[in-house]
């Protein structure tokens, strides 16, 4: 009997996965069961609708929906017919969302109905955008000029006839910006490492997981480490619409899932919600987490009755993996995997072991291991210099190799000569019973470097008294971690995968309402 050919490209392992599994489900969303067979298929009609509409291969659309089946189908199904997609965060608005719609050159946008007065609102013609398909989710009519999202998935379920091209544009997947405009991230039919994928799922699943995720499908988490990864391993996942704190458990319980990512800030706000006796009844056994607070790891796997594995890594990372799967430390993201890596300070010279530095990776291939900007070449040019590429994160090392994450340096400040970790900062604060979340970030200081800002909001119920929390700072971090000026807030702006927006706070700063603990507090005298 001939053997199967090998998976080149991510089309054909949802064409192998239809063969082989056929009716089994594949995405549990709601009350839908879509299989993996009828994926195949929609993901074919996703292609030959945009076709059968004019497109041509190399034409791109966006995609500015919630969670929902239809959003994958067009994201997997685009480059069928050699089309490229782009994941819309839904909460842009205004020139925000005119810039990735505009700067993407899509011809084509998808979007929810409850979504598109945002983009009726920006005037004149929106870049190269033709035609707009609207997913309607309400009873009301379609907007006058679009066309519905339904017809063209309504289209011939035949797999399309053209030949992939490895080079050929999937995706653009767009970096926060939290610096200048966000990037595009060029993803290409080679990037998908098939092979890969199936070795590292081989190892994380076992033939019964189902998969979860309620983070959102604009995000590579969502798009990849759980849709991805569940089509690869031939398992179910369960699709939520958004993430809730109070209701987080009940769709992991009626999906049966064995497994979830989390996102480094879901942790706290879950360990916030009060504790009932019935925590630990749930089917999960394994959680994917980026950084997870040290301090909270062995209370959140004792309270839940899970096991918490950590991980590294990042869709303008060039592929770098890094995990610890219960074999390294707690407060560790493990080791690095597949790449020759160091830790560098400002001018590229390696740090001592346990310092902090920039965590960069050899490259020895540019179209494996390198990172391409959407018609931004000098960017990628200083992403990937003399052969490294550079991560733009801060780490330090154990003598075992581990990697500890600090922080962001985009996040980082530094006073009194010494660098800060806004990460460290929100999590000891954060360990205030009175917190709920925490933002830390620099402000000007009138004598140079930075002052640390914090805003918190507060716990529901309780009453947060701000010297008792300088005091906790005082007594759990460093004398120039200890933050200054404090704004106390009834919500932290946050992106839709829980990473804090700090450019407008950053921007907003110090007012007339901030409080200032050395004006509050001038006899305060914090110990060296």
């Amino acid at each position: 009997m001939a053997e199967e050919p090998k998976a080149t490209f991510y089309a054909d392992q949802i064409e192998e996965q239809a063969r082989a599994l056929g009716d089994k489900p594949y995405i549990l969303h709601d009350n839908q069961r879509v299989s993996f067979a009828e994926f195949d298929r929609a993901t074919c009609q996703a292609a030959n609708g945009l076709a059968a509409l004019g497109a041509k291969p190399g034409d791109g659309i966006a995609i500015l929906m919630g969670n929902c089946a239809e959003y994958l189908y067009l994201f997997y199904g685009m480059p069928r017919g050699g089309f490229y997609s782009v994941p819309v965060n839904v909460a842009l608005k205004g020139e925000g969302l005119r810039y990735i719609l505009t700067h993407s050159d899509v011809k084509y946008l998808a979007v929810d109905d409850t979504l598109y007065p945002r983009f009726a609102e920006l005037e004149g013609p929106v870049g190269a955008i033709e035609k707009v398909f609207v997913r309607r989710t309400t009873k009301e009519p379609l907007p006058a000029g679009t066309l519905s999202l339904e017809d063209l998935l309504d289209a011939s379920s035949e797999k399309p006839r053209i030949a992939l091209d490895p080079e050929a544009m999937t995706f653009l997947m767009y970096t926060s910006g939290t610096t200048g405009f966000p990037k595009g991230v060029v993803n290409r039919n080679r990037s998908m490492n098939i092979e890969g994928f199936k070795l590292l799922t081989s190892v994380l699943y076992k033939p019964d997981d189902v998969l979860f995720t309620c983070l959102p499908l604009f995000h590579a988490n969502a798009l990849i480490l759980t849709a991805g990864f569940a089509m690869v391993a031939g398992l179910p996942f369960g699709l939520a619409s958004r993430f809730s704190a109070s209701r987080f458990w009940e769709p992991i319980r009626r999906y049966g899932a064995t497994t979830f990512n989390a996102l480094g800030a879901m942790v706290p706000i879950l360990m916030k919600q009060p504790e009932r006796a019935d925590d630990a009844d749930n089917p999960v056994r394994m959680v994917f987490s980026a950084a997870c607070p040290a301090n909270l790891w062995e209370a959140f796997e004792k309270r839940f009755g899970v096991q918490i594995f950590e991980g590294y890594g990042a869709v303008d990372g060039g592929g770098v993996l890094i995990w610890n799967l219960g074999d390294g430390p707690v407060g560790s993201v493990g080791r690095v995997l597949n790449v020759e890596w160091r830790l560098v300070d400002e001018d590229n010279h390696p740090v001592p072991q346990g310092e902090i530095g920039e965590l960069i990776t050899r490259v020895t291939d540019e179209k494996t291991g390198g990172v391409e900007y959407y018609k931004n070449p000098e960017a990628s040019r200083k992403k990937l210099r003399e052969g490294w590429l550079h991560s733009g994160d801060l780490f330090y090392a154990d003598k075992d190799g581990y990697l500890y994450f600090v922080d962001r340096k985009t996040d980082s400040m530094r006073r009194r000569g010494e660098n800060i970790s806004s990460f460290e900062v929100e999590n000891i604060v954060e360990k205030h019973p009175a917190v709920a979340e925490c933002a830390a970030f620099g402000v000007p200081s009138e004598l140079g470097e930075d002052d640390v800002m914090i805003w918190v909001r507060p716990t529901e119920g309780v009453e947060l008294d701000l010297k008792e929390l300088i005091h906790h700072c005082a007594d759990n971090m460093a004398y120039f971690m200890v933050p200054r000026y404090i704004d106390v807030v009834d919500q932290i702006p946050r992106t839709g995968t829980f990473r804090v927006q700090k450019t407008n706070m950053k921007r907003q700063g110090v007012t007339e309402r901030t409080w200032d603990r050395e004006k509050e507090m001038p006899d305060l005298k914090l110990k060296k």
